[in-house]
């Protein structure tokens, strides 16, 4: 499975919520960066704003099937 590209960009958050962050992160087993695009991930999909996903071509198992 191919990567994604990432970007990086420069986030300040106040102190208080970096600290819930972190602990919530670490509850979850993730990494804080991990845990923020988690985050983001999920209120993207949730708002439907998450681009759709390509359809794969189905196979065309039911041509295998045909008889001559």
């Amino acid at each position: 499975m191919a990567k994604k590209a990432t970007k990086s960009f420069i986030l300040r958050v106040d102190s208080d919520t970096m600290d819930a962050i972190e602990k919530w992160a670490a509850d979850e087993f993730r990494s804080t960066n991990g845990q923020l695009q988690w985050i983001i991930t999920e209120a993207l999909r949730k708002a439907r704003r998450l681009p759709k996903k390509k359809k794969t071509e189905p196979d065309n198992q039911a041509d295998d099937n045909v008889s001559d």
